[in-house]
């Protein structure tokens, strides 16, 4: 399963090695895309998450550069859809056909749902636009906690895989609950029998988290981060291929603590089913081009995000390459045939 992650990595690392040095996307590609078709009436920017959540401030902050710049020149509005973990979502994006005024900013649980039969939509049901960004993952513990590194953890799960509880996140089999595996995997011990906890959200995790309810919690650092500067967390590890730099530079990564892991959670924008190859254009430039502006580049800075910039076109053949790897993933962690 370690060799499964570092294909997914690979598949991310082709999005930005090919965005950095090939965009099919010239200033005169876009100009072109942006006099064809555009949007006519409200666009809504919808999103899997409650609001509040990091989903909900990444769809308003597109809201905000894509109309602050008029890229878009009608009005934008933020769409929560939570529950069902994603698929009420999904089934109102279903509801909306062929309308390119409805946009989607996803995860990769749309991509594990379906591989484990919890919902018939995959990221085929729907048009690729574009990918946006990725996060490092992070195991946690309360500030107090006896384990301290890696190592004290692997000591843990090796003697009794559930010896520990670990909060997932929302959904199992879904990229908390993939990191978790990883790591488990990497340190020799048995990942069908580890104890996880689910939670309606990242928020509820922490929360149990600080209250003891709980030993451990897999999350995006971006998540845990705030926590743990003010001194309630501490990180034990990050599924990353090199430390970061400047104020991130004291976080271990688990490769430098012997452990071969490294798995980023990928955001991407989709289009509803059945639109047009002019429509989708348009939104892959628009894309582009907050990508490329000041003001989301200090959003992702500020959030600790990877941000890098696939089209349409690429961002399909990643999702498909994700697809593989993460279905194989599961079936090795026992969840999917």
């Amino acid at each position: 399963m370690i060799a499964l992650s570092t294909h997914i990595r690979h598949a991310v690392a082709l999005g930005i090695a090919a965005a950095a040095l090939s965009s099919p996307w010239t200033l005169s590609t876009v100009s072109r895309a942006q006099s064809g078709w555009r949007p006519d009436k409200t666009v809504e920017i919808i999103t899997p998450s409650t609001a509040g959540s990091s989903l909900d401030s990444t769809i308003r902050m597109l809201q905000r550069v894509l109309t602050e710049q008029k890229i878009v020149d009608v009005a934008m509005v933020p769409v929560n859809k939570p529950g069902g973990g994603g698929n009420v979502s999904t089934t109102y994006l279903d509801q909306h056909a062929g309308d390119p005024h409805r946009i989607y900013l996803s995860t990769m649980t749309l991509l594990n749902n379906h591989i484990l039969g919890r919902s018939k939509a995959n990221h085929e049901s729907y048009t690729s636009l574009a990918m946006l960004f990725s996060e490092d993952m992070a195991m946690v513990v309360e500030a107090g906690s006896p384990l301290k590194s890696g190592r004290d953890l692997m000591a843990k799960l090796k003697a009794d895989p559930a010896s520990l509880s670990i909060a997932i996140g929302f959904s199992p089999g879904g990229t908390g609950h993939l990191n978790t595996a990883l790591v488990a995997r990497a340190m020799g011990a048995d990942t069908r029998r580890l104890k996880t906890v689910q939670f309606q959200g990242n928020t509820q995790a922490l929360t149990a988290l600080l209250g003891g309810h709980v030993d451990l919690s897999s999350m995006s650092f971006a998540q845990a981060w705030n926590n743990v500067q003010a001194g309630k967390l501490r990180i034990l590890g990050i599924a990353s291929a090199q430390r970061r730099t400047g104020a991130l530079k004291d976080i271990p990564t688990w490769k430098e603590q012997g452990y071969d892991v490294e798995f980023y959670n990928s955001r991407f924008m989709l289009g509803t089913k059945g639109i047009t190859a002019e429509q989708a254009a348009f939104w892959d430039g628009a894309f582009k081009r907050v990508l490329e502006s000041k003001t989301w580049e200090e959003y992702a800075t500020k959030n600790h995000y990877i941000p890098f910039y696939a089209g349409r076109a690429e961002t399909q053949k990643q999702l498909d390459a994700l697809y593989q790897q993460i279905k194989g993933a599961l079936t090795d962690v026992g969840l999917a045939k």
